[in-house]
C-alpha cells in the first residue's frame, strides 16, 4: 500500500479515536471534532483532494516517496 494512504488512514483514525475518548472523558463537544474527521473524508472522496495529503506529500513526514 502507498506510504501517503496509510499515513492518512493512520492519521484519521487516530483522530476519531482521540475525539471519541475526548468526548467521552471531558466535553461532547470533542465529538464535533470527530464530525469534522467524518466529513473531510466524505468531501475528499468526492472531490480527490485532502488538505492533510497535501501536507503528508509536502513535508515528507519520515515516510519514503514510492
Amino acid at each position: 500500500m502507498n506510504p501517503v494512504k496509510r499515513t492518512m488512514r493512520l492519521f484519521a483514525g487516530s483522530m476519531v479515536t482521540i475525539s471519541l475518548t475526548l468526548g467521552y472523558f471531558i466535553s461532547p463537544f470533542w465529538y464535533l471534532l470527530t464530525l469534522f474527521v467524518g466529513l473531510n473524508m466524505m468531501q475528499s472522496a468526492f472531490s480527490r483532494w485532502c488538505f492533510a495529503e497535501n501536507m503528508i506529500k509536502k513535508y515528507n513526514l519520515g515516510f519514503r516517496k514510492e
